[in-house]
């Protein structure tokens, strides 16, 4: 009994123990090796405070936008065109330049115009952004002018070759073609056009003779012939018209006009190609009013005109109303010449060269001849130079040659037959008409340019090939406007034919 009171007294002793211990485990947060699990408890931690964003700052006010353009940019006198204009971010808008005053944000105006020149219409519009402007350049030439651009020409291998656009209409229609490179050409008379430039769909009627056959021409010149269909054709010149005048189709695909006659082929080389004449067409503006006249009329035998029913073209006769006829003649003002103007040349020529065709002489502000002395001619456009001591009776003045032709043995030639002066050479000759008007010419030789330098105009010349001749080619007109007198038209130089500068 004894012993068993001992036992159980240190058995609640052990029980002591060990609750104590677990208590002390628990205060000190540690874990014994049991399966026992213990809280841990944290202390909560306040978030941080937020901080509010900056606003963004306000998008800056846009810049106006404007944009102006015109339904036509290149006009003649008396037409009209539309300006039309738009805005964006502006409020107000103001015209300067040409126009003046307060414009709306956006619209329209339509207008003629009335003086040439070159007039900038500028709109300049303005809001929170500050101010935008735009501005449209017309380009406005006289009703009675072309603009001449003297270029490489359509096969790109041409100099010294004056070009007009021209606009050939079926008569009495709106079914029009514009043809740009034709060559401008106080040599001949006429208007002569490629078929190819005239493209398809402007079929114009075909010129007939006496016996109804359809009429075929050889246009003939010092470098060749062209061949093709006489045809008429409304034409406009700038912003005037020859109404249904005939005019030669050069290469015409009727079937009537496929062979050339042997009489024409022997008369040179066949430039009626756009690579073999260098040009789209021929723009004759010389001094008579027909490419043959009374001769025509007269005679079949001149080798001009034939008859191509289908059977073949032979000679015929032709009445002066369906030869083909210096396009002036047949406007209704400023039909009785012209003039031709373009700027001085730099001995080493130029890159680019600009003028003008101006019709009619003294007929209007634009066409006067000022203190220009006139050279009278015969029918055919001759009169006499005088160079070197010798005189050369069938002289003319001719915008479509690209050089001055003469003989001189003194001057070396290259292989292209023109002069090549090893330094440039001053030079003069005298020039005396019928009327006895008489006159000194200076001019300048030089070779031609390098390949690749760009030039377009120079102060070329060569071997005219021709014992009376002196041609007074395109840079004849360099510096100078060169007036045309038609034969019989009165002038203030009194009647054509002359040659004016």
């Amino acid at each position: 009994m004894k012993c068993s009171r001992l036992i159980a007294g240190q058995r609640s002793l052990r029980v002591a123990l060990a609750a104590a211990l677990a208590a002390m485990l628990v205060a000190c947060g540690g874990g014994g090796s049991g399966p026992e699990s213990t809280a841990v408890t944290q202390t909560p931690v306040a978030p941080a405070p937020s901080v509010p964003l900056p606003a963004p700052a306000p998008a800056a006010p846009a810049a106006p936008s404007v944009r102006i353009g015109s339904s036509a940019s290149q006009l003649f006198t008396g037409q009209s065109t539309t300006l039309a204009w738009s805005s964006a971010d502006a409020s107000v808008c103001a015209a300067s330049g040409a126009w003046t005053g307060s414009q709306p944000t956006s619209g329209s105006l339509t207008f003629t115009v009335t003086a040439a020149g070159s007039p900038t219409y500028t709109l300049s519009c303005t809001g929170l952004g500050g101010t935008g402007s735009a501005n449209a350049t017309l380009s406005v030439a006289a009703a009675n002018s072309l603009p001449i651009t003297v270029d490489r020409g359509p096969d790109g291998a041409s100099f010294n070759m004056p070009f007009v656009s021209v606009t050939v209409c079926i008569p009495g229609t709106a079914a029009c073609r514009t043809v740009d490179r034709v060559l401008v050409d106080t040599g001949s008379n006429g208007l002569r056009l490629m078929a190819s430039a005239l493209g398809t769909g402007i079929n114009l009627p075909a010129v007939a003779n006496a016996a109804t056959a359809p009429v075929g021409e050889c246009g003939q010149f010092t470098s060749g012939f062209t061949w093709g269909a006489v045809r008429r054709a409304d034409v406009r010149l700038g912003g005037e018209t020859a109404a249904g005048i005939p005019v030669q189709v050069i290469g015409d695909p009727g079937a009537a006009y496929a062979s050339v006659p042997f009489a024409c082929s022997g008369t040179g080389a066949n430039v009626s190609t756009v690579a073999a004449l260098g040009a789209n067409g021929i723009l004759g503006v010389g001094t008579s009013r027909q490419d043959c006249g009374a001769a025509c009329v007269a005679s079949a035998a001149i080798g001009l005109y034939y008859s191509c029913p289908a059977g073949g073209c032979s000679g015929t006769t032709l009445p002066l109303e369906s030869q083909v006829v210096n396009p002036v003649v047949a406007l209704a003002v400023d039909n009785n010449g012209l003039g031709i103007t373009l700027p001085a040349v730099p001995i080493g020529g130029s890159t680019s060269l600009l003028g003008t065709l101006t019709f009619g002489l003294g007929t209007q502000a634009n066409n006067q001849m000022g203190n220009s002395t006139a050279y009278a001619t015969n029918d055919r456009g001759n009169f006499t130079t005088v160079y070197k001591g010798t005189s050369y009776t069938s002289s003319f003045i001719d915008s479509g040659s690209n050089g001055l032709f003469f003989n001189d043995a003194g001057i070396p030639q290259c292989s292209t037959g023109f002069f090549c002066p090893s330094t440039p050479l001053s030079l003069s000759a005298l020039n005396v008409s019928a009327n006895g008007a008489s006159g000194t010419v200076d001019f300048i030789v030089e070779r031609l340019p390098t390949a690749g330098s760009g030039v377009i105009a120079l102060h070329a010349a060569g071997t005219a090939g021709l014992p009376r001749t002196f041609d007074w080619g395109l840079p004849f007109f360099f510096g100078r406007t060169v007036f045309v007198g038609i034969g019989g038209a009165p002038t203030p130089r009194g009647n054509g034919p002359f040659w004016a500068y």
